[in-house]
């Protein structure tokens, strides 16, 4: 993209089995479209209105609705109706009118094809309440960059009205099943545009993104046990990580890209073990009787959250990312599992059973103090955007799995839908594009 600044596992929940295991408790889809479902009312939205860009009609994306999409789904944003309005980025737009129809901000732009075929991009945002250009982009695209081109422009104008980095032209990862095959894709934010990465007639379970956007860690069944991989999304070159004897899961890159912590049971129990991003003998981290798994570090590496059955049922713990005495972090019920981190360090996210329910819920790590904030009964994988702002989870709705993303005090969700199969797995990757 060249930017220019001229304005200024095999069977159904394989994962969370593999998990009770450990723990001894209970032809590839079509995802051309997806579609965002706001179910949720936040009470201080910003109005903005969204004019269609000059020339959109004729471009294969429509790039104000993608914008507008993307700025709803964060639930900071309410649309405001644009019917009849007409402006690109050159436009001295009529500030009055638009505080008549409740706007306090405003966009447009224009899409151009160019003579070598590329797409031409441009918008300019400005505060209606304050009368004031706010600036504005442009991207000179492939055809196939055109989502990319648009999920910018929301991270232009989300970051200027909220002071917050936007995190819409992100990637999220996630595993499709349908029949019998397994799909791990790589997708926008917004699910669309999904790429395979590798499909396979056995399981794949949890992805995890490098700290660089570079390559995704996930388990693969097709070695007919968990076996550990780390991928290249660019050029689909994959390596084997660990395939020691027994069962090797649960990967979570060192915030520094150089390692990896693993759930490991060749010693016998699964156990916590360190081990290079280049593979090489793992350095084991826990040495208790019982089971120990899922980690995740904590955002500045020095942390390590894991799941434990240490006190008789599975329970979050954190210790020092190098090994050490472990704290207790989760309380409540007996069933606490799949710890996230926020990036800024503030919450953590996990998966709660309370009544026969799996719920996700948000701790505040300062407080300890938790909340469910979903209304589902079979959540599953929350992870973080990388603002901090938003959470993508798996669920089931509609008798099928499917990813929603939600604000973390869960007032405003999206559901992320695909056209065919089950959809799992999802995790947020970094800032990259």
């Amino acid at each position: 993209m060249n930017l220019t600044h001229f304005f200024s596992p095999a069977p159904d929940g394989c994962r969370r089995r593999l998990l009770a295991t450990l723990l001894a408790v209970p032809a590839l889809p079509a995802l051309a479209q997806f579609r965002v479902e706001v179910s949720g009312v936040g009470l201080t939205q910003m109005p903005i209105a969204l004019v269609p860009f000059r020339g959109e009609a004729g471009s294969p994306q429509a790039i104000s609705a993608i914008v507008r999409a993307d700025l709803e789904r964060s639930g900071q944003f309410r649309g405001v109706d644009a019917a009849g309005a007409s402006m690109d980025e050159t436009t001295r737009p009529d500030m009055a009118s638009w505080r008549q129809r409740s706007a306090d901000a405003l966009a447009g732009g224009s899409v151009t094809r160019l003579p070598d075929g590329r797409w031409d991009v441009r918008f300019r945002l400005w505060d209606v309440v304050r009368d004031a250009d706010l600036g504005g982009q442009g991207y000179v695209v492939p055809q196939a960059d055109l989502r990319l081109a648009a999920h910018k422009s929301a991270d232009y104008i989300y970051e200027k009205l909220t002071g917050e980095k936007g995190v819409f032209s992100t990637r999220i990862a996630y595993v499709t099943q349908n029949g019998k095959r397994y799909t791990l894709w790589v997708a926008d934010a917004d699910g669309e545009n999904a790429q395979p990465a590798l499909s396979s007639p056995e399981s794949i379970i949890s992805p995890a993104w490098s700290p660089d956007g570079r390559q995704l860690a996930y388990v693969s069944f097709e070695a007919r046990k968990p076996v550990i991989y780390v991928h290249d999304v660019a050029t689909g070159r994959r390596r084997l990580l660990a395939n020691f004897k027994g069962s090797n899961s649960a990967p979570a890159w060192a915030p520094d890209g150089r390692s990896l912590v693993v759930t490991l049971s060749r010693d016998g129990g699964s156990q916590l073990f360190q081990i290079g991003a280049g593979g090489g003998e793992p350095r084991r981290l826990t040495s208790s009787q019982s089971i120990d798994t899922e980690p995740a570090f904590s955002p500045d590496g020095k942390t390590l959250y894991f799941v434990s059955d240490r006190g008789g049922a599975p329970q979050i713990y954190r210790m020092p990312a190098g090994g050490g005495a472990a704290q207790r972090v989760t309380f409540g019920g007996n069933y606490n599992v799949s710890p996230n981190i926020s990036p800024d360090g503030r919450w953590m996210a996990y998966i709660a059973r309370t009544g026969g329910a799996f719920k996700l819920n948000v701790m505040d790590l300062a407080s300890g103090t938790s909340t469910a904030i979903t209304d589902t009964g079979d959540d599953e994988s929350p992870s973080f955007a990388p603002n901090s702002k938003l959470i993508v989870y798996a669920t089931r709705q509609g008798g099928r799995e499917a990813l929603m993303t939600t604000t973390v005090d869960g007032k405003i969700k999206a559901r992320l839908a695909g056209q065919g199969g089950d959809l799992r797995e999802p995790t947020w990757g970094p800032f990259t594009r």
